[in-house]
């Protein structure tokens, strides 16, 4: 029954969405961000809010839990002294902790701010010198000592916070207090000052400062962007429009909650609507644990989506015959109601039932593979995504939602509606703000009251970025039809002016050539060069599976990439690319990173982008060579 139920629901996303039209949930009222999340905890005391997996085992706290943990927290902070507008850092890894904490930090009026754990710690010294922080929570062992090797050139510093002690027993340090110390101070500091949280919790105003979102820092120093509580909930409250849900859906968190995406269209949106939160083990334990999960709502980075399809590529090539014929079968007719439906026009009976068939056959064990048996939609934004893909997942029964926006709109600026998806685009502006497209430059604009602040301590680049009229400068340039869907078609600083004077937007072949299960990710070079070339990085785990399948011999990730047989492998995909594009616009020579990156690498950006710049400058020698 709960497959056929399963398959039910999927036909209906691909035939009647309308029930995307009306949001879900009525919300929580309140001016600060704190203000929702209290009066969310008297609505909604015993439904559960969270749910993180500790030991193999998942353990829930219901919203009344979550706000005796928060209050104690709040209380320990002012045991500290920490006093309204002062700001609070938080170095750990997506984590119940973080929300915790996070939400604790606002109810006693401070500023939160995020650190991405895989920071250094100079950058953690310079996220914590710059945002003035009085109190650091840090995750672990590993993050305590970037801590301990930062303080002494943090003369604000009061505390540190350790979530987890392990490893640290016998450990002392005046400064040092843990997660479960630092609760119980709180309690008795709540005996000692009674009403004092009350207070605290109505110490800012909707238009303060509540937190702070770093940016990447690809070129230069990370800007911290200032987002004050009315223009986090607008963001917050309008997501729930063209992402509607509410207390009976599910998500997964395990993106950066230091991230605008994670922290706003994520956290403080199911703080909203009362959506159920997930938290998985670690980064790694995603695929596993997204199957556990099973989520109603979804929403990830193209790198993710992109996985999900190469282990199912790879999955299938795996398989028998009869079990290849029947999915090729299936996605043949997933893709002719799909395409139905992207043009708007209506999915007959026979095709109905031969899509129904299709499910049984194939395609309800490729979405319970993946984890997406029960989603409504996923939602894609952080980088650009290949149409295919989005035709691909659409083509399983479950919409494809692309977003666009950044951290200072905080988080989208346009959405994709799902009654009348347009591949190729970002959709529509959101209903809370304004864009436009800059008649002179082609740069995408944005107005409204989701707008950052401004950048702390740069008011010389918040001009740069926010002119008089109150348009955000992007940065992105793109283009919109009369329909109003908007397409970006790169960055500014990204355009590529070849030595023969011909524009070429790299993000397209770069979106394009991701859509292989055997590459990660490549930057396209070629400015004022005579012909494109290409730094790729392959899909290691996809490779590696090639070259034992086809008796390569290799000893390491550097051997691997070196083989013949991969470069022909990688020069076949992107051949394939090729095909699709203009000559001028055609890769001529690739180089194959010798190195498998993470996020930990300085060539990473947290979502896993490649730094396009920092490539450049460190790979210039084999740039060089492609060009000799």
């Amino acid at each position: 029954m709960e497959e056929e139920k399963d398959v039910a629901v999927s036909m209906a996303k691909l035939w009647n969405l309308d029930h995307f039209a009306v949001a879900r949930g009525d919300g929580a009222p309140g001016e600060t961000i704190a203000d929702m999340f209290w009066n969310g905890v008297t609505k909604r005391s015993d439904l559960t809010l969270m749910r993180q997996k500790e030991f193999g085992l998942w353990r829930a706290w219901s919203w009344h839990d979550v706000g005796v943990i928060v209050r104690e927290i709040a209380l320990g902070l002012a045991s500290f002294g920490l006093r309204p507008g002062e700001c609070v850092s938080i170095l750990a890894n997506t984590s119940v902790e973080w929300v915790w904490s996070d939400l604790a930090v606002l109810s006693a009026g401070g500023v939160s701010n995020g650190i991405y754990p895989t920071d250094s710690t100079d950058q953690v010294h310079y996220l914590c010198e710059d945002s003035r922080s009085v109190v650091l929570f840090v995750e672990d062992e590993e993050q305590l000592d970037k801590a301990l090797e930062a303080r002494g050139r943090l003369p604000l510093l009061r505390k540190i916070v350790v979530f987890d002690d392990t490893g640290l027993a016998g450990f002392s340090d005046p400064m040092i207090v843990t997660l479960q110390e630092l609760r119980r101070q709180g309690v008795a500091h709540d005996k000692e000052h009674p009403g004092l949280f009350d207070s605290l919790r109505c110490a800012r105003w909707p238009e303060d400062l509540a937190i702070l979102v770093y940016t990447s820092g690809t070129t230069g120093r990370p800007k911290g962007a200032m987002h004050s509580h009315r223009g986090l909930l607008a963001a917050a409250r309008g997501n729930v429009a063209f992402l509607p849900q509410d207390e009976t859906d599910e998500r997964m968190c395990f993106l950066p909650l230091c991230h605008v995406a994670e922290r706003v269209v994520g956290m403080y949106s199911s703080l909203v609507t009362g959506t159920k939160m997930n938290f998985v083990e670690n980064p790694d334990t995603v695929p596993e644990n997204v199957r556990e999960i099973a989520p109603t709502v979804f929403g990830g980075v193209p790198r993710m989506w992109e996985k999900f399809y190469s282990a199912v590529t790879i999955a299938v090539k795996e398989a028998g015959p009869v079990q290849q014929r029947a999915y090729a079968w299936a996605l043949s007719v997933g893709y002719a109601v799909a395409d139905r439906v992207l043009h708007g026009r209506r999915v007959g009976l026979w095709l109905k039932l031969k899509y129904a068939l299709a499910g049984m056959t194939a395609l309800n064990n490729v979405r319970r593979f993946i984890g997406i048996h029960r989603c409504r939609y996923l939602a894609t934004g952080a980088a650009p995504i290949a149409p295919d893909l989005i035709r691909w997942y659409l083509a399983l029964g479950v919409p494809m939602l692309e977003a666009w926006g950044q951290t200072e709109c905080g988080g989208v600026a346009t959405s994709m509606p799902p009654q009348a998806m347009r591949l190729g685009t970002i959709g529509r502006a959101c209903g809370y703000n304004e864009v436009r497209v800059d008649a002179a430059t082609g740069e995408l604009l944005v107005r409204g009251p989701n707008l950052f602040m401004g950048y702390l301590n740069q008011p010389e680049k918040t001009a740069e970025t926010i002119d008089p009229d109150g348009w955000l400068h992007t940065g992105d340039v793109g283009a919109v039809d009369a329909d109003g869907y908007f397409k970006i078609t790169d960055r500014m600083k990204d355009i590529i002016i070849t030595a023969g004077g011909k524009n070429v937007t790299p993000s397209e072949w770069e979106n394009e050539i991701k859509f292989s299960p055997y590459v990660t990710d490549a930057v396209v070079v070629g400015d004022r060069r005579p012909y494109l070339t290409a730094i790729v990085m392959v899909e290691q785990e996809n490779v590696e599976k090639f070259a034992q399948d086809n008796d390569v011999p290799f000893s390491n990730y550097a051997s691997l990439v070196k083989a013949p047989e991969i470069h022909g492998l990688i020069r076949d995909e992107i051949e394939k690319v090729n095909k699709k594009f203009a000559r001028v616009e055609q890769i001529k020579k690739f180089y194959l990173l010798e190195t498998q990156l993470s996020a930990e690498d300085e060539e990473m950006t947290p979502t896993m982008k490649l730094k396009r710049k920092f490539v450049h400058q460190k790979y210039a020698e084999h740039i060089e060579a492609m060009y000799r």
